[in-house]
């Protein structure tokens, strides 16, 4: 049976430049934050956009040529969504360790191609709550991580969710 009052979900994208829109998504990863973080997404999507910095796509790992292989982003947002359905009561809560990025990215995308966002108009930071646990603006959470950073994003949406289970654990101490 799965536990669908949890509704945070760490997302991590990658893209071939910093504008939404302007450039574009190639893919992302998605995991529901609970114990096993074993309910992950995955999608990759072919570019919307001419316009591309190559060493922006370098970080992902594809070249131009694989990526505009990839599936119609219409489709993997549809998918997406229908996981999150699938997975969560409710509105879904992004986290994200780059949530400007990474939820702006997702915004345009899911309005772009379905017309919503089941997450809404909001996104939550992993780095901003953090230096509230701790009580230092300058502090970073990433020791927490124990999933290798890599730029796979469902590597890197794990670790951030083993972070954030972490902090909620410390958040349970501090009452």
């Amino acid at each position: 049976m799965l536990n669908k009052k949890i509704r945070d979900v760490s997302v991590d994208v990658e893209s071939d430049g910093p504008c939404p829109g302007m450039h574009s998504l190639i893919c992302f990863g998605a995991v529901i934050v609970e114990a096993g973080l074993q309910r992950t997404f995955y999608a990759e999507l072919k570019p919307v956009s001419e316009i591309y910095v190559p060493s922006a796509l370098a970080v992902s790992g594809f070249t131009r040529e694989q990526t505009l292989k990839f599936p119609d982003p219409r489709d993997a947002m549809q998918n997406f969504e229908i996981w999150l359905g699938d997975n969560i009561d409710g509105r879904p809560i992004l986290w994200s360790d780059n949530n400007g990025y990474d939820a702006g990215f997702m915004n345009y995308y899911f309005y772009q191609y379905l017309g919503r966002n089941p997450f809404g108009w909001s996104s939550a930071n992993i780095g901003s709550l953090y230096k509230g646990i701790v009580g230092d603006v300058h502090k970073k959470f990433t020791h927490l991580r124990e999933t290798t950073h890599t730029h796979n994003p469902v590597d890197d949406a794990k670790g951030n969710a083993e972070a954030l289970l972490k902090m909620f654990e410390m958040m349970k101490y501090k009452k």
